[in-house]
């Protein structure tokens, strides 16, 4: 440890995220990727956003993307904002709207990053344990709080909460800010964004990360009323003027406009997914209901850890958490038919042996 280390640096804990493996002929199932490649339409503005106009910085209010984004939500260019990945947006939300007197809460089993950004921005927190069947009980978050944040659908569990639900606990929450992290919400589930016309206080962050097949070029956003918004733009504009660059802009922009492909790549996720679990459930797994694009799966006679590192002897990674609650669960990405078959066979194999 340096003697030249902050106190505050001294007391982080990083994020860890997954593994990213440079091995030939792997199954990688570990990372939520999207198996199918970015729209066409969007690399092709990629392509045409190569040239000289790199030499120049990139407009700091990503105005194009804004519309794009706003037309396809159905909301105004003031109620979105943009960052470089939902990570970045979710840095912002916590500095400028979860710092607050009283502790946030979110869920016990959650996305990971949330309490390294607690310990970077020294916010207070509290988690709220999932019920026994690993879903959020909106009522658990009836207490006073700074601010309210969790997944939906929930990962690693892929678990969804309706939008009903969402509603209900925004009508009995009015004193704080909601933020409801969609991250994988166009694999099942139904966005919250149309609420944020009639609840001040709800926030919520998605990425094209996952749906659009675009987690190599760092695009995310935030869509709620303009003072949420703003002030996630003083937070951005005191850190970083240009989160987004021209590609980022360029491409982002065009798979919006790219709908139909959109689409078909989403379905084609879920169609595979509903397999898959059928597949793993016929080999004695149980598999909690998931609306992602990764399934949370343990088997009742056999060790979440001995099973993923057979299935790396095998060439194919999946994600372990060990962590209370969940340590006998994997976290699998629904890759592509071919991948998901090699999967079920290994697990075959390594069950049998």
């Amino acid at each position: 440890m340096s003697r030249f280390w902050s106190d505050v640096v001294k007391g982080l804990k990083p994020y860890v995220p997954g593994e990213q493996p440079r091995l030939a002929n792997l199954v990688k199932l570990n990372t939520n990727e999207n198996p199918y490649g970015p729209s066409p339409r969007a690399l092709d503005a990629i392509r045409a956003a190569t040239g000289e106009s790199l030499k120049l910085y990139p407009d700091p209010n990503a105005e194009q993307l804004k519309l794009a984004i706003s037309k396809y939500h159905g909301v105004e260019a003031k109620n979105v904002f943009v960052g470089n990945g939902s990570d970045e947006v979710l840095a912002h939300v916590f500095l400028g709207l979860l710092k607050q007197a009283r502790p946030i809460l979110f869920p016990d089993i959650s996305y990971s990053f949330y309490p390294v950004y607690c310990g970077l921005y020294q916010v207070a927190s509290e988690t709220i344990a999932l019920a026994d069947d690993y879903s959020i009980r909106i009522d658990d978050y009836a207490r006073p709080n700074g601010g309210i944040i969790f997944p939906n659908p929930n990962a690693p569990t892929g678990c969804l909460v309706p939008l009903a639900e969402i509603e209900r606990l925004l009508q009995a929450n009015t004193d704080s800010v909601v933020v409801i992290d969609e991250a994988y919400v166009d694999f099942g589930g139904e966005s919250a964004i149309p609420l944020t016309a009639r609840y001040t206080n709800l926030l919520v962050v998605q990425t094209l990360s996952k749906s659009r097949s675009l987690a190599g070029l760092r695009v995310g956003f935030a869509v709620g009323h303009a003072d949420l918004i703003e002030a996630l733009e003083r937070v951005k504009n005191s850190f970083n003027s240009y989160p987004l660059d021209r590609l980022a802009i360029a491409g982002a922009v065009a798979a919006f406009e790219d709908r139909d492909y959109f689409e078909k790549t989403c379905h084609a996720v879920i169609v595979t997914r509903e397999k898959l679990v059928k597949e793993l459930k016929d080999l004695g797994f149980e598999v909690l209901p998931s609306a992602a694009n990764f399934i949370f799966a343990r088997h009742p006679r056999h060790d979440a850890e001995e099973s993923a590192l057979a299935l790396r002897q095998r060439s194919i990674i999946v994600r372990h958490f060990k962590l209370p609650r969940i340590e006998q669960f994997l976290r699998i990405t629904v890759g592509t038919d071919e991948q998901c078959a090699a999967l079920v066979a290994a697990l075959k194999e390594i069950l049998s042996a």
